[in-house]
């Protein structure tokens, strides 16, 4: 791409990294004039870097960055892929100097199993059904749902919805269960009837915490977690910039 600003001051690449990533992928945003995302807040950073970078460089979700800027106006042939084991990521020097997204070859092993098929299950079972997706999903998923947006977006949706609404969600299991014991007024089920819980983000769970806290007033602190302190500088420049951003 070369290293120099364009002609309006904007670098060449700006990294973007989805919040439930490393410290370590933080502080390479912020060592490098990047930035931290949320799915709620995804198009706002993204129009961040597109002010301050000719690109941007967003990971680790491919799907989640896919489906922001395609939301934006971005066209699928400015997107390509980056797959790290491939020579220039698997794309010709071209393609990577048209880009104005290069999506990270990543994915949430949960969102990547919900499909059309699903949703065109739930739609000839339940006629009427609100199919809303989180944008982790793959595109044509997003595309096929009524709606796409975070965790939060789909909470509110449903808790704004007439009582007797009947809702198919992608998004993770626990999630689903707690939205269906929350809203019984609605009927509320999971696109994906056989989906396994989100290994990692069960690893935070309330019974550890619990048990964390528990430590803590017994005055012995468990499973500390300590981040070197250049990268948590480094990382912490990324998560003020999107605290900062405005949209």
């Amino acid at each position: 791409f070369g290293t120099e600003p364009d002609d309006a001051g904007r670098q060449p690449v700006i990294p973007v990294t989805y919040m439930n990533s490393s410290a370590a992928l933080k502080a390479f945003c912020g060592r490098n004039g990047g930035i931290v995302c949320t799915s709620s807040n995804a198009a706002t950073v993204l129009q961040w870097a597109f002010e301050r970078g000719q690109r941007v460089l967003f990971f680790p979700d491919q799907h989640l960055g896919r489906n922001t800027a395609k939301a934006m106006g971005v066209s699928l042939n400015e997107m390509p892929m980056w797959n790290p084991r491939k020579v220039l990521g698997g794309n010709s020097e071209q393609e990577l100097v048209d880009s104005r997204v290069i999506l990270w070859h990543g994915f949430c092993s949960v969102h990547k199993r919900f499909t059309v098929n699903q949703i065109e299950k739930a739609r000839a079972e339940y006629p009427g059904v609100r199919v809303i997706v989180h944008p982790e999903c793959p595109m044509p998923v997003v595309d096929a749902a009524d709606e796409a947006g975070s965790t939060d977006y789909i909470r509110k949706a449903i808790a704004a919805a007439a009582p007797g609404g009947t809702f198919a969600v992608g998004t993770e299991i626990n999630m689903v269960n707690r939205l269906a014991a929350e809203f019984p007024q609605h009927t509320i089920f999971c696109l994906d009837p056989v989906i396994c819980p989100c290994s990692t983000m069960y690893r935070i769970h309330p019974g550890y915490l619990a048990w964390v806290l528990e430590g803590l007033v017994a005055g012995e602190v468990r499973n500390q977690i300590v981040v070197e302190a250049d990268v948590a500088a480094h990382a912490r420049v990324a998560l003020e910039r999107m605290l900062a951003a405005k949209p």
